[in-house]
């Protein structure tokens, strides 16, 4: 995939590591990013996060800033 080239990989997290990154980090320092489809964010999602479906974020990648770590789910 394209967009992968976008994104520096890390080690995956769990839900307990992803909780702790996201409360140990001041909001707005990272990207919490949802690439679910619009029916599933519109069901629940995580307050705060960016919403780019997966088949959307190649077109969409520059939304998202490379400054900043991402969290995607």
């Amino acid at each position: 995939m394209r967009w992968k080239q976008f994104l520096s990989p890390i080690k995956n997290m769990g839900i307990d590591e992803a909780k702790s990154f996201i409360d140990e980090h001041k909001e707005g320092s990272f990207i919490l990013l949802d690439i679910c489809q619009p029916l599933e964010y519109e069901i629940g999602h995580i307050p705060g996060a960016k919403h780019i479906p997966l088949p959307e974020l190649s077109e969409r990648i520059g939304e998202l800033s490379s400054e900043k770590p991402i969290i995607v789910y």
